[in-house]
């Protein structure tokens, strides 16, 4: 390749930070989803849901893995507020026969769990510093700082060959695969360093948490569950430090 020594300007780059701070970017990510969720159901089909209530796009259904969505109800005069499956309410292609929930019944649930989580505040808090120290035991940023001087070496050979009127195909489509790796360790550092946050905070709201909880919290809800299951005769709720209480229903 004959470019009178001059080397295109893309191809070489300094290893700069991020403008916008990695737990920032996660954050905003998981916003987004989080006002516009799209749910497949196994047919493929592809729906968009929005809504404000702290269980939305969080509810699941056991028997055929769809969304459960809030629903005003009036059964035989009696007016209530119910959650069921998607596939009883639309056409998904999926037989369910899963059972209706009543609102007041998910929410006491999910105070129960909340509530077995604070009684058993000293079994909790071990899993999450286990799982806390997983997650600073990883070797992603190792792994990142051979990518960068991979790169960085990788740019030199460019800028030597260049210069010596030479071909250097080979070294800018290297260039290209050590830069997608170099974003993919990055986007797992950034999820690894959420979900390290997530865990903090949890552990931090179990050992500020001094009395159960009485009614239902919208934000702390928000905060601590990530999955409810409904299964026939039981919930199983998950939350955002990977625990799970079961709570009959």
């Amino acid at each position: 390749m004959n470019n009178d020594g001059v080397v295109p300007q893309y191809y070489v780059e300094n290893n700069h930070e991020a403008i916008i701070p990695k737990h920032l970017f996660m954050l905003v990510q998981e916003e987004l989803k989080k006002r516009k969720i799209a749910h497949i159901s196994k047919n493929g089909q592809r729906r968009n849901y929005s809504s404000n209530h702290s269980l939305a796009q969080i509810v699941f259904c056991e028997n055929c893995g769809e969304i459960f969505r809030r629903v005003h109800w009036n059964n035989r005069g009696k007016r209530s507020i119910v959650w069921r499956c998607v596939s009883r309410l639309e056409n998904t292609g999926v037989f369910c026969d899963a059972r209706t929930v009543r609102e007041d019944d998910l929410k006491q649930a999910v105070i129960q769990a909340i509530n077995e989580l604070f009684k058993n505040r000293s079994n909790f808090l071990k899993v999450l510093e286990q799982n806390i120290a997983q997650t600073l035991s990883s070797h992603l940023h190792d792994k990142l700082m051979k990518v960068e001087k991979e790169l960085e070496t990788l740019q030199h050979s460019l800028i030597d060959l260049a210069n010596s009127d030479k071909d250097y195909n080979d070294v800018v489509d290297n260039i290209y695969k050590r830069r997608e790796e170099k974003q993919q360790l990055q986007l797992e550092i950034a999820e690894q360093d959420n979900g390290r946050e997530r865990l903090n905070e949890i552990a931090e709201l179990l050992k500020k948490q001094t009395c159960e909880l009485e009614t239902y919290d919208e934000q702390l809800v928000r905060r601590m569950i990530e999955k409810i299951t409904v299964h026939p005769e039981k919930l199983e709720i998950e939350f955002k430090s990977e625990m799970a209480v079961e709570v009959e229903i």
